[in-house]
């Protein structure tokens, strides 16, 4: 094991509601991803759609791809090679030149096309389409019907861009474009060769599909949690990656023993009788994202307040007084806080612009120690973020591009009783802690029957969901009280309907 190794582990819990993997960095949590069911991000997704409407005075069509709304196709992102697919008889090999109004030169309404998703749906607007198909892996990007090889300006040193470049014109065919990632840099032949492979046996199912394929329909989903996992975080600095679903397992070792085989010995399947995420001490560390307090080792904190235009984080020394060196005591509490904010930023999934509020400092060399130990926390950041230096006023700024749906975001929804302007525990977070509780309370509990009340909005949602718990049908009565607040819930044990809620909490 290298020396300035970080042990690195994958937890993974899979439920029929949603899955969540946990990247922990020496037993602390830095990363949590959640896949839910209804709430699936969609960007990169690969469809094969139906033009419902062209309008040229936008320059733009409207597509239906199976969502809710249609999707929104601009004319500049239009490309002919996948426009075409299904006009043999009379294709076009040029765009009309000129202005957008030229769309209707293009497309019909009824005509087939297949898109991918650049950005999502956002309140009233539809999905943002393109034309041109990508399809990413961990080190490439493979671009079916280009012919170009881009390279990550982050890899540095012309001698290793040109050994990359000659490796892939070897590799790839001829009617295939790549970008290599920056993650590519030092990679082997092989593993090149590996990846190429891969994405290229990718390609060709989606061909296969396009083929048959009824539209609206999904061909690729490039979010599916398993391609994110293998794709972005599973890698040689991995340690381990632990699953509780032999299903979900297999799935990953199949993939992988095509893609890196020599990942598949560090996928473990979890059997422990305790959920997983307890077992690592997990659940009572999500239980902290919500919070806006942070506290420190040495019992300084932070504190993290998100608003529209920015998030604010300030730095307090608390309880801790350290020696009688005053300005020692501030640098240490800034260092400390300055590896915890970069922590929270990955594990929040914090972007836009963040402003950080240090303890005053005078002395320079003590601002330029906060600022590396800063540095280094936000260089084992995957998502593009930014440091700059300590403003007049003794600020420091991060611009960070989001990376996923944010965790609040994730687990809350709009608060009935305050108009939107705060936030509380979704119905369904609800119910994923009910079936986490029983779970952990099941070996206890084996014989006795237990009524779980719960807010009306809660029961809804169980009503409509009643499969997820078969397996406590027999044992368990849901019961509508409306005392109960909708991000609570209460387990009484019967007949003498003893409250029991807190005994199997984490």
């Amino acid at each position: 094991m290298k020396k300035n190794h970080i042990l690195t582990e994958i937890i993974v819990n899979v439920h029929p509601l949603e899955k969540r993997v946990a990247v922990l960095e020496e037993n602390k949590l830095v990363e949590l991803f959640i896949e839910k069911l209804d709430k699936q991000n969609i960007v990169g997704n690969i469809y094969k759609g139906t033009v419902k409407d062209v309008l040229p005075g936008m320059g733009a069509a409207f597509i239906d791809i199976g969502l809710e709304r249609t999707a929104f196709l601009h004319y500049s992102d239009i490309v002919m090679d996948f426009l075409d697919i299904f006009e043999k008889e009379h294709p076009r090999h040029h765009m009309p030149r000129g202005d957008s109004s030229k769309i209707t030169q293009l497309l019909k309404p009824g005509q087939e096309i297949v898109v991918q998703v650049h950005k999502g749906p956002i309140g009233s607007k539809g999905a943002r389409l393109t034309g041109q198909i990508s399809i990413p892996g961990k080190y490439l990007v493979y671009f079916p019907n280009k012919n170009k090889i881009a390279i990550s300006r982050k890899i540095s040193g012309s001698s290793e861009k040109n050994r990359i470049r000659n490796i892939l014109s070897n590799l790839k065919a001829k009617d295939v474009g790549l970008i290599v990632r920056t993650e590519a840099e030092g990679n082997s032949e092989e593993d090149f060769t590996n990846e190429y492979k891969a994405l290229d046996k990718t390609w060709r199912l989606i061909e296969k599909e396009l083929a048959s394929a009824k539209p609206p329909t999904c061909i690729f989903e490039e979010n599916a949690l398993e391609n994110y996992l293998i794709r972005d975080l599973f890698g040689e600095h991995v340690d381990r990656l632990v699953i509780d679903d032999k299903a979900f397992a297999k799935q990953i070792v199949t993939q992988l023993e095509d893609l890196a085989p020599e990942l598949v010995s560090k996928v473990e399947v979890y059997k422990e009788d305790s959920p997983i995420f307890d077992a690592w001490a997990i659940e009572k560390k999500i239980e902290t994202i919500f919070h806006s307090r942070v506290y420190l080792p040495s019992g300084g904190n932070i504190r993290i307040e998100q608003t529209e235009a920015l998030v604010a984080v300030d730095v307090n020394t608390g309880s801790f007084t350290g020696s009688n060196n005053y300005s020692e005591t501030i640098k240490k509490t800034n260092i400390e806080a300055a590896s915890e904010i970069a922590r929270q930023i990955r594990l929040r999934d914090l972007s836009g612009v963040i402003v950080v509020d240090f303890i005053d400092m005078v002395d320079e060399h003590h601002r330029q120690e906060v600022l590396e130990a800063f540095r280094i926390g936000l260089n084992r950041d995957r998502a593009k973020n930014k440091l700059y230096s300590f403003t007049e006023l003794g600020l420091v700024e991060v611009t960070r591009k989001r990376m996923r749906t944010s965790l609040v975001a994730n687990y809350s929804e709009p608060c009935p009783n305050c108009n939107g302007t705060g936030k509380i525990l979704s119905r369904d977070a609800v119910v994923m802690r009910i079936y986490r509780w029983l779970g952990r309370a099941e070996y206890f509990i084996r014989n006795d029957k237990l009524r779980i009340l719960v807010h009306p909005n809660v029961m809804d949602f169980i009503n409509k969901n009643r499969d997820y718990f078969v397996t406590y049908q027999q044992q368990v009565d849901f019961v509508v009280d409306e005392s109960v607040r909708q991000d609570s819930f209460r387990i009484l044990s019967l007949p003498d309907e003893k409250d029991i809620t807190s005994k199997y909490t984490t």
